[in-house]
């Protein structure tokens, strides 16, 4: 008799489990739209604006950004806010950086902070010791990517960040097929000749080359190191021109270098509670404030990783820790 009152009393609490289960899941799918809808088509345009470029430049923010704007409209809050396509490229000279004996061997690391960031900036004083790690010519039978961690502690070296970007589908992109072109030691690793693409590298007097070019303009400029990505945000000491925010909100690798030679290595992190990220006009301005004659933005996102004596000493975004990548600047 008890078995037989017990069961329809299970029954029923579990209905109305999955009954308050759902009204839970309702209400707030209810709840983030309304929210979503507020910020995005609410009163304010420079915030839509904000939230709208971020959006766009994540795989998954994408979908949620199309929810509530036409192909059209989308289109023209990136026009308001973006970065010109600069033409210029880093003047050429034959000319190399006197590094005093004394500083060859000095590195800084300095924490950047804005009103939307936290980052950290690495400073070093001889450009001689920048080298590119790429996977593709990597001691291995396989040529998927590697961890930049991984890159520095095959070279023995000190320190590291990711490089150029890769193919990426689905935002399960294994770091093997790198963007672009890839130049290493003078030679042209991956793309072709002729193929066009935002070059970011440094030539055989270690200055570092920024600026849209053919692979074999590239190799004519004597570049040794170099990779694909963009966009360039400093060309000559003039910063490239910005319309609205520069961009959204995210995670950002940037590559920069000074007049005395020194490279600056920036990684801001992104997508958390105590650093939601920085436009690329946050990153021009941190740039121009260290002194940067030319600066390019790099792969960043989730794939925004610094590495310093074994550790990695940015926050990563990924719950799942840093990306494989197919490039990384390293330091000896």
């Amino acid at each position: 008799m008890t078995r037989k009152k017990i069961k329809p009393s299970i029954k029923r609490i579990s209905k109305q489990s999955v009954l308050i289960f759902l009204a839970v899941v309702i209400a707030f799918m209810i709840t983030a739209y309304v929210g979503a809808l507020i910020v995005l088509k609410g009163p304010s345009p420079t915030l839509s604006n904000l939230v709208t470029s971020t959006l766009m430049e994540t795989r998954r923010g994408k979908a949620v950004a199309h929810l509530f704007f036409t192909n059209d409209e989308i289109e023209a809050i990136l026009q308001k806010n973006t970065l010109y396509v600069t033409d210029e490229i880093t003047d050429y000279t034959t000319e190399g950086f006197d590094i005093p004996e004394s500083e060859k061997d000095k590195i800084e690391i300095i924490p950047i902070s804005g009103p939307t960031f936290k980052g950290t900036m690495m400073i070093i004083r001889d450009p001689s010791r920048i080298e590119l790690g790429v996977n593709v010519l990597m001691d291995t039978n396989s040529q998927k990517g590697f961890l930049v961690e991984e890159f520095v502690a095959s070279q023995n070296a000190i320190a590291g960040i990711n490089a150029g970007g890769f193919d990426d589908p689905g935002g399960k992109g294994d770091g093997s097929i790198p963007y672009g072109i890839v130049i290493k030691d003078g030679e042209l690793v991956t793309g072709k000749l002729d193929d066009y693409y935002s070059v970011i590298g440094f030539n055989d007097k270690n200055r570092l080359v920024v600026g849209n070019m053919t692979a074999e303009q590239a190799l004519s400029y004597n570049l040794k190191n170099a990779v694909s990505f963009g966009p360039v945000l400093i060309v000559n000491y003039e910063a490239v021109p910005i319309t609205g925010t520069g961009g959204g909100l995210n995670p950002r690798t940037i590559i920069g270098q000074r007049e005395d030679g020194a490279v600056l290595l920036l990684a801001i992190d992104g997508r958390q509670t105590t650093s939601l990220g920085a436009s690329y006009s946050d990153c021009i301005d941190i740039m121009m404030e260290y002194g940067a004659m030319n600066a390019a933005n790099l792969d960043g996102g989730s794939s925004t990783v610094m590495v310093y004596e074994g550790e990695i000493i940015n926050n990563v975004v990924s719950m799942n820790g840093d990306r494989r990548v197919p490039t990384a600047w390293i330091v000896k």
